[in-house]
Order: C-alpha cells, then structure tokens, then sequence
C-alpha cells in the first residue's frame, strides 16, 4: 500500500499564510484586535504542533509594496509569538520577504487584502482636530486642516499607539502631495512646530482630492493615501469628520486620479474633429462599429437583446412609413432618410446572429468560440450601410438633373415628423434599457437613434424649399443625408478593419500596460499584446519578478495581475501572464 503523503493547509489557525522552513512551519498572521496591527508569527513543527518562538534578533522581514517601496521589520519575543516592533500600515497588501536563523533561511509570500484574515476597525473616530486618524510604522497621525482666520493649511499631528501626543519627526523626511480628479498634483512642504507640522502653502478651493503622504525613516520609505471631499473631511474649524478608512489608505494605494488617462471602462472611441468635417461627423456619422454597438451586459442580458428586437421593429415600421410617402411625393429627401433607418435597421439582424453564434461557446474546431463572428457581421453592416448610400446618391444625382416639383408637401412633412418620433421613440427606450441593465453601449446607440431623428427633420427643409419654389432643395438635401451616410460607412469600415487584422485601441493597450504595476512583486512589465475576439479583449502579458522568489509566490503574484487587469480592463476575456526573472 503506497505511503499517503499529508497535505497541510496553505494558511494557519489565524488566517495568515503558512510557510514551510528547513524544520517545521511558521504561520505570518496580522493581529489588530484593538490595537495598530501588527505582524505575529507562529512557529509550528513538522506534524503542525505549536512551537516556542525562536530569539527574536534570528528573525527579520520585510514587506515590498508596487514600486518596489520596501519597510523592515523587527520583532520581540512573546510567550507563543514573535511580534514586529513596529505597525504594518494599510492596505494589507505586499509582497513580504521573512529571513529565520539569521537569514540562513529566506521565505516569501504575497499578501492581499482578500487573501488573508484579520479584522479591520474602519470606523475609527476622527481625531481631536477633526481629521482622519491614519496608522503608520511608529504610531499614528492625524492629517487636518486648519483654516481659523488664515487661509487653509495642512496641519499634522503624530501620535503614538495609544493615542497620545509625540515629537513631529523632521520637516524633510515628510512629502505631501494632494492629487485631484482631473490628475492635477500640488507638493506641500511643511515647517515645525512643537505640536505639529504645517504646510507653508496654503491649499486651494475645493478640498476635494486625494493626499499622498511619504514618510522617509530608518526601516523603509511609507506612503499614506487618504482621500478628503468637501462633505466629509474635518476642518479644524468646524470640526468636521472622515472615515479614515474610505479608500484603503496606507503606504500605497491606487492611483485613481490616474486612470482616467487610461480609459479604463473599455474602448472610448472619439469620431469628432475640427471644422466643418469634424462638426458633421459629430453630428450626422454616429460609429456603427461592432463593439459599439453591444458590449458584454448585452450578450449575456435577455433585456439588452429584447431590446435590440424592439428597436429594429420600430425603426422598421417607421421606415415603411416613410417609403409610403416616398412613393406618393416624389422626394429625394425622404427618400435618402428611408434608406438610412432600413439600413439602420437592418444592421441589427447581422448582430444578432452573431450574438447567438457567440452564445455557443468554445469548441474542438473553434477554440476561441464564436466571438469573430461579430467582425463578419460588421463587414455585412458596412456593406449594406454603404448599399444603402449609393441608392441614397444616385436617385439624389437624378433628380439634381432632372429636377421635379415634390407634390402632397404635407404628407412628406408628416413623413419627416414619423421618422423624428420613430427615432426619438427607439432612442428613450434603448436608454432607459441601457441604463437599467448598466450598459454604455446602449444608451450610446439611443443617442445615435437620437441624432437620426434629427436628421429626419432636416427633410423639412426641401419641403420648405419646394413649397418657396425651389425645387433643387430637394435633391441637395438629398445629397447631404448621402454625405452623411458615407461618414458613417468611412468610420464603420475602419472599426471592423482594424478589428479584423487585430488592431487594439492604444487606452485599452495603456490600461493593460498599467494595471500590473499595482501589485506588489512585479518589477516591471515585459510585454502586451492584446486582441478583440467579438466583444471581449483577450491579452497576454509578460511580468518581470525577482528570480529568487519560490515558484508558487511566482504564480500568486500573476494571479494578482490577473485581478488587477479585470479590475482595469472591463471588457477582458482571458488573460495570460507569463512570469520572467
């Protein structure tokens, strides 16, 4: 009978990760329970029964944070535990190196916020002077500011684990930097006091921003990030309070005011320009581009398909509508608008046989799934949106030559008004449907429905002209709504040919690029590469890692990357992270 190898457990009775050393385990826990936390490490023997600690001087740690921002740490000796002397400042989330017997043996373990348990108090109460009380290496602080009588300055007062007042270290070791949403960044210095530090300069309405705060000491380099709004950080003068724990603060935290940069909700794509050419792009050549179209609430959501089957009847009944007129007026005008809502319309269908094809999933002959199925559609999409432009075009270029009087003005106005109401009527409902499943896309297409209503009533104006005479009115409207057209036809065909030699937006690239960098143990990023397979972003990603590092903490960090680029990337399909010294 084979030997049973035991399996032990990846994380000890505390919730701390388990790490196995040349003669047993040590368990690295975090333990705050009423007090700053702080790092305790249980040692067990090779059957997992507890052990005495070692001295403490044989053991020393250190924690890296993104950016390769290191603290160390020192211990003393309990009864059960080696405790660190000094606090491990949130968030929890590290890359932490332990040396044992006097660094003979070198342990490592990536530490997150999910992945380990331990009780955060992030309801603590605001500071005497109305500021948030933030945990760092030696003690605490509370960040204020002061504005009675003067114009508003940062004050920082220090405090020790219990609360009471210290000695402010050194002006130069402090850096404070405040960023606001729109990424803009202003770096206080600060002069002493006896109970505190001030900013020499004063700070700029509003107080909405975040404060990143960088304290230089002995064992390591700490960055506190704390975010204040105008409702809820505390002035000194009116007293006001903050949960200082809002944003997971502590020695590094989320860039926020960066991302924006990066269009992190996907794919923005911006069609507007300059001048004439931009304003009518603006205003009449909405994208027709696939991954404008739908995005993933949709596919998986019955209402965002419920919605695209109502859309395409009411634009096609409106359509049929207008067509009606057209036969009994005579009017390019109304003519080339018809053209555009079948074709409107129509574009659906192609879609939506690609929504069920991409339903099926991956298989032995397509292992990727369905999703390029939705380029096909958009090269039938550009197709008929460009079909539709000749016609428009060419009965325009007919009657510019043999011009005729548009008869029954009355009916081609009421047909005008359909095609408005029909338009406007789409766009409420793909709105409102948006919003309520949570998709951007739809409601985008509701504002491009919007504007093709719009585009309805300017076949009022070759009515008009018509009825002051001027027949070539008419035809020129005509060849306007054509123009038109065809910039729709100019962007749609260069969306699906970029999708189609696997082209990626550069803010997609730059999001994916960035996200790594928020986790701790990845020195650098190596390489990405990044394709749209249907609506989804598949991308691959080389990491750089410090070669010393065991081979599971390896995979833990590029598990980490992973999250991070879901979190950055909304769109992401799968995602391979290779790992390289």
């Amino acid at each position: 009978m084979p030997t049973q190898i035991p399996i032990f457990p990846s994380h000890g009775q505390r919730g701390g990760p388990l790490l196995q050393h040349a003669t047993g385990y040590v368990e690295v826990s975090i333990f705050e329970t009423g007090v700053p936390p702080r790092f305790r490490l249980y040692f067990l023997d090779a059957e997992m029964c507890p052990l005495p600690p070692p001295e403490a001087d044989s053991v020393c740690m250190e924690t890296e944070r993104p950016g390769q921002l290191c603290q160390y740490f020192g211990f003393q000796r309990h009864e059960k535990f080696l405790e660190s002397l000094t606090n491990v400042p949130e968030p929890h989330a590290f890359l932490a190196r332990l040396e044992l017997d006097n660094k003979r043996q070198q342990l490592a373990t990536l530490f997150t916020e999910a992945g380990h348990n331990h009780i955060h108090e992030h309801d603590a109460e605001p500071g005497e002077h109305g500021g948030p009380i933030v945990v760092h290496a030696d003690g605490q602080l509370e960040i204020s500011v002061f504005e009675v009588g003067v114009p508003p300055r940062f004050r920082l007062y220090f405090l020790d684990n219990h609360g009471q007042p210290v000695t402010p270290p050194a002006t130069e070791t402090i850096n404070l930097t405040t960023v606001r949403p729109d990424g803009s960044r202003q770096l206080f210095s600060f002069r002493q006091d006896q109970a505190f530090l001030e900013s020499t300069t004063a700070i700029p309405e509003p107080h909405a921003f975040e404060v990143r705060l960088e304290i230089q000491q002995e064992d390591g380099q700490q960055r506190l990030i704390v975010p204040f709004t105008e409702a809820d950080h505390g002035h000194e003068a009116h007293g006001q309070a903050i949960n200082a724990h809002a944003h997971g603060h502590g020695p590094h935290g989320h860039d926020h005011a960066g991302h924006g940069a990066h269009g992190h909700d996907g794919h923005g794509h911006s069609h507007a320009g300059t001048g004439l050419l931009g304003w009518l792009r603006g205003t009449f050549a909405h994208s027709h581009d696939v991954s404008d179209k739908v995005d993933s609430v949709m596919e998986s959501s019955e209402k965002g398909i419920r919605a695209l089957k109502i859309s395409l009847v009411g634009l096609g009944v409106t359509a049929l509508i207008q067509v009606l007129v057209v036969l009994y007026s005579g009017s390019v005008a109304l003519l080339a608008d018809t053209i555009h809502n079948f074709a409107d319309a129509a574009t659906s269908i192609p879609l939506w046989v690609a929504f069920a094809l991409a339903r099926r999933g991956p298989n032995r002959r397509f292992t990727y799934g369905y999703g390029k199925a939705e380029d096909v559609a958009g090269l039938i999409i550009v197709g008929v949106i460009f079909f539709s432009a000749c016609v428009a075009g060419y009965e325009a270029f007919l009657k510019l030559i043999h011009p005729e009087p548009m008869e029954h003005l009355g009916w081609v106005s009421l047909a005008a008004l359909v095609g408005f109401i029909g338009n406007e009527a789409v766009a409420v409902y793909r709105i409102r449907v948006g919003r309520e499943i949570g998709s951007a896309a739809l409601v985008a297409d509701g504002y491009h429905s919007r504007v093709d209503g719009f585009t309805s009533l300017s076949v009022l104006i070759g009515v008009a002209g018509s009825w002051m005479g001027y027949p070539l009115v008419d035809p020129v409207v005509g060849v306007g709504i054509t123009v038109a057209i065809l910039f729709i036809v100019k962007d749609a065909a260069r969306a699906v040919w970029h999708r189609l030699i696997d082209g990626i937006e550069p803010e997609i690239l730059d999001s994916i690029t960035h996200a790594p960098h928020h986790v701790p143990g990845v020195r650098g990023v190596r390489g990405v590469r990044a394709r749209w397979v249907g609506h989804k972003v598949y991308s691959d990603v080389t990491i750089a890692v410090d070669p010393t590092l065991p081979v599971q903490v390896a995979n833990a960090i590029a598990k980490e990357v992973e999250h991070a680029l879901r979190a950055h990337v909304r769109l992401l399909g799968e995602a391979v992270v290779r790992v390289t010294p």
